[in-house]
């Protein structure tokens, strides 16, 4: 799976990690629909470190369409209230 993260590129990421990936964006949906500020900004930042940690990072002369786009790290609760709704960016 090819993960693009807003700002600082693509990252091609194991099947396996996917599901990991999965639980921490539900966490974040609960974390933002209860209004949970800290606890997002953890869960963001583990999604991203997971993501980069985990995955291999894809050059810039490797461009790939990304099956899924994570916001920056820089991502404000109140820009994560309009996306991080529903099923989340990884949808199930």
């Amino acid at each position: 799976m090819i993960i693009r993260i807003m700002g600082e590129g693509q990252y091609r990421v194991p099947e396996a990690l996917c599901d990991e990936l999965n639980r921490i964006d539900n966490r974040i949906v609960t974390l933002v629909a209860e209004g949970k500020t800290r606890e997002f900004r953890t869960e963001f930042m583990k999604l991203i470190s997971d993501i980069k940690g985990k995955g291999e990072a894809l050059g810039a002369e490797e461009f790939l369409e990304s099956d899924i786009i994570v916001p920056p790290e820089d991502l404000s609760f109140e820009e994560a209230k309009a996306i991080f709704t529903g099923e989340g960016i990884f949808e199930d």
